[in-house]
């Protein structure tokens, strides 16, 4: 994009052009976003004012913090031990060894190109904004579409799924300390929709006191992972069975478990939705960045640092369940219901299983937290373009604690429904782990894919970047996904031996509610939906091809005032005029 040197206003001050800021934008390269805040806007509001934002929150989440949030909802420890009947059932010790180590080649190549998009275009919307500005001409709005939709069910699902697992952990803790008692799916039940009301609670407070509870939070998350680390082979009795402290290197890394008919190179591929269940919440930075400071740096170093700590602590605390385990099939087949729980009790006694399963359900608590909070911010986000119904009272922000509390329970409430799962059975409810697992990596990919194969010089990297490993990481990380996406929806028996109540339900719990997304998309919302919506007012130099109410001159440059002040049906404030909505530009959204 050409560079310009912007204008100045009335007062004196100079006016930054869009072509200044190191974004990939909605706006055009020569329009200069309008303050009209009657204060000087910081750096952070200039790079949001270019992407077509007004400031909306405070700036209270630092790298650290955006971090604590981001780890938190990575939630290693409680992950892995709700996903754990995936990782190792499919598998065994052999997909979560190598396994893990190959998996995290894709998805530390995801989680790297979403940070270059982020610092590129640090604005809530996140992966839906840079779909619709990096899609081709005219498909800005579908691109939008489906990759907001599906990236919204990841989001929406999250905290339900963390909660059921830390219920779970809670109720098997329980039945481990009293041995006569049998956890209930209608007690299950009850304690998750009990963690979900304290969450929406916790997720409705200001910014400042959120980020000190996700500090405090990831803090403890991080302790408990290296305490479990360090425990568990510390700790490990296995004299009981005639075995060694630890299993041969041979049988870790080479036995392949039974778990499923398929061949052992598939059987190893599905064992990756442990991975990427586990590893899905390193884009809660993206979603983050218009309440964290220098936002285009630290939003993005929050999502690769993530992905990267996270992945090592994770091998590590694979390598050490794999060298312990006993038995996988007693630990998948427990009457304990939770197969974390079942695989403690073989190797430890009482009382440390039970400090074990404590620190996992405090950490799951935190976890439960930040998903809540960087689902919020996605619903916020989607609403604020109307792309929900009843948008306008979805992207409210709250007056007194300047966060979106109405996105906080309408998320609540879909999520308490989707807990009536649990009375459909394990696989029923596992289905919600199985649709956070495909729904988040099909939206982090689309912008991405895009991003490698149609955009050309199209995209300006932001400060954070790739330089010229941008292409290939992203091609990785693109066949990544396609390669997983089908693998995801595998059943773990085929033929005669599948029935309904082994089949995988994800392809019907996600695929039923994006079909549903694409009809509604073709019927209606192709009409009236087009992608991000500019809420700050901005001036257009040299664009005499478009309408405009107001016009004039400065730096002897003609000027049109773009956007509206206000919607006849209530919608958000500077919805882009006629010839500029995204996707329909000549430019193809820059």
């Amino acid at each position: 994009m050409a560079d310009r040197k912007g204008s100045v206003d009335s007062a004196g001050r100079r006016k930054r052009s869009v072509a200044e800021e190191p974004v990939t934008s909605v706006l055009q390269g020569g329009d200069v976003p309008v303050n009209e805040s009657g204060r000087e806007w910081d750096a952070d509001e200039e790079v949001l004012a270019a992407l077509g934002y007004k400031p909306e929150f405070k700036r209270e989440f630092s790298l650290w913090t955006t971090f604590c949030v981001s780890f938190a909802v990575l939630g290693l420890l409680p992950s892995f031990a709700s996903t754990l009947y995936y990782g190792m059932g499919y598998a065994g010790t052999a997909g979560m060894t190598w396994g893990w180590l190959v998996a995290m080649i894709g998805i530390q190549s995801v989680a790297a190109s979403m940070a270059e998009l982020c610092s590129s275009m640090p604005t809530s919307g996140g992966l839906y904004y840079a779909s619709a500005v990096l899609a081709p001409p005219g498909w800005g709005p579908f691109a939008a579409w489906i990759t907001g939709w599906s990236n919204w069910m990841g989001q929406v699902t999250g905290a339900p799924s963390v909660n059921y697992g830390t219920a779970a952990m809670t109720l098997a803790a329980a039945s481990i300390a009293n041995p006569s008692y049998t956890p209930t799916n209608y007690q299950t039940f009850l304690l998750t929709v009990f963690l979900q009301l304290i969450h929406g609670c916790m997720a409705s407070l200001p910014t400042r006191w959120i980020a000190r509870v996700n500090s405090a939070g990831s803090t403890f998350n991080i302790i408990a992972l290296i305490v479990v680390i360090i425990i568990i082979p510390a700790a490990c009795d296995r004299s009981a069975y005639d075995l060694p402290k630890f299993s041969p290197s041979s049988e870790v890394w080479g036995t392949i478990y039974p778990g499923t008919d398929f061949p052992s190179g598939i059987s190893v591929l599905m064992s990756f939705i442990g991975v990427i269940w586990t590893m899905s919440g390193y884009d809660s930075p993206f979603h983050l960045a218009e309440e964290c400071s220098n936002a285009n740096l630290a939003s993005p170093r929050a999502i690769f640092l993530t992905s990267a700590v996270g992945g090592v602590f994770g091998w590590f605390l694979q390598l050490v369940v794999a060298y312990t385990v006993v038995d996988i099939g007693a630990v998948l087949d427990s009457d304990l219901g939770q197969p974390f729980a079942a695989y403690l009790t073989q190797i430890l006694p009482q009382k440390i299983v039970l400090a074990v399963l404590s620190l996992t359900i405090i950490a799951g608590f935190a976890m439960g937290q930040g998903c809540m909070i960087a689902a919020s911010r996605v619903t916020f986000a989607y609403a604020r373009d109307g792309c929900f119904p009843y948008s306008r009272y979805w992207k409210h922000v709250n007056t007194v604690t300047q966060t979106p509390v109405n996105a906080v329970w309408f998320n609540n409430v879909v999520g308490i429904l989707l807990l009536f799962l649990i009375f459909g059975g394990g696989l029923a409810i596992g289905a919600i782990f199985s649709i956070g697992a495909l729904a988040a990596f099909v939206a982090f990919t689309t912008p991405i894919f895009i991003r490698v194969f149609f955009v050309g010089n199209r995209f300006r990297p932001g400060p954070w970047n790739l330089g010229r490993f941008s292409i290939p990481i992203g091609a990785i990380a693109s066949a990544f996904v396609i390669l997983m996406v089908p693998i995801l929806c595998f059943p773990s028996s085929t033929g005669s031996d599948l029935t309904a109540a082994d089949m995988n339900w994800t392809c019907v719990v996600y695929g039923g509610p994006m079909l549903i997304v694409l009809i509604w998309w073709f019927v209606s919302a192709r009409k009236w939906f087009k992608g991000p919506k500019v809420n700050v007012e901005h001036l257009m130099l040299d664009r005499e091809d478009q309408a405009a109410e107001i016009g004039g001159v400065i730096d002897g440059k003609e000027v049109h005032t773009g956007g509206r002040s206000s919607s006849s049906d209530g919608g958000v404030p500077g919805e882009m005029p006629p010839g500029k909505q995204v996707g329909d530009m000549k430019t193809g959204g820059l």
